[in-house]
């Protein structure tokens, strides 16, 4: 279930794991590490790293602090920082981050914005870094 598992983000804190026979419907938050080997529709969003998986299908808005992502992806995606593309990754949505890696292969349709600021927020308020 974890083959390739080349994502550099390495966590103890990992909370759900989407497993290759789940599918997944609705909205689904969480504040973990979240991996999807499965299907998603909806939108899925964690305030920690996001690993999608080579077989994975997602159809849905996704918003994390890092991510990694090798499979399917039809819908918009904002990473607070860093987002790694494997060559598998198949992309049909904008992408909004902070640092990107693209690998040789993957394909996305859509635009990608890069703002190379982290924000903060402290007592309510954005701080740009």
């Amino acid at each position: 279930m974890f083959k390739n598992n080349e994502d550099t983000h390495k966590s103890d804190k990992i909370e759900t794991i989407i497993g290759p026979s789940v599918k997944v419907e609705g909205d689904f938050a969480g504040d973990g590490d979240v991996i999807v080997e499965g299907i998603v529709i909806g939108t899925l969003k964690t305030k920690n790293h996001l690993r999608v998986g080579d077989e994975a299908k997602v159809q849905a808005e996704i918003s994390a602090a890092s991510a990694f992502i090798a499979g399917d992806v039809n819908g918009n995606i904002t990473i607070e920082e860093d987002l790694e593309l494997k060559s598998t990754a198949k992309i049909h949505g904008d992408i909004t981050c902070s640092k990107i890696s693209i690998e040789k292969g993957a394909t996305i349709n859509g635009k990608i914005s890069m703002n190379g600021q982290k924000k903060e927020s402290i007592n309510n308020s954005v701080i740009e870094k």
